[in-house]
């Protein structure tokens, strides 16, 4: 699986995100950011993202890095 493969699944899943996928085929770390994070917890933003790549995560990904931000968190650190 390529990185453009795994951004276009999690655009797909998460409609109106801003992704940004970068690896190596095997190992993948992806930036989003979405309003969807709002009032979310860590694990909540990553599960949300988990279930957006559905069985590509179970079979196709071996590693994925996640940083999940909110516009307002991406605004402050960009």
């Amino acid at each position: 699986m390529e990185a453009e493969e795994i951004k276009a699944i999690i655009e797909t899943g998460m409609p109106g995100s801003s992704v940004e996928v970068d690896g190596d085929g095997t190992h993948f770390e992806a930036v989003i950011v979405s309003d969807t994070f709002i009032g979310k917890t860590l694990l909540e933003r990553h599960k949300l993202v988990y279930n957006a790549l559905g069985e590509a995560m179970k079979e196709k990904i071996h590693a994925l890095s996640l940083k999940t931000y909110t516009p307002e968190q991406w605004e402050k650190i960009k």
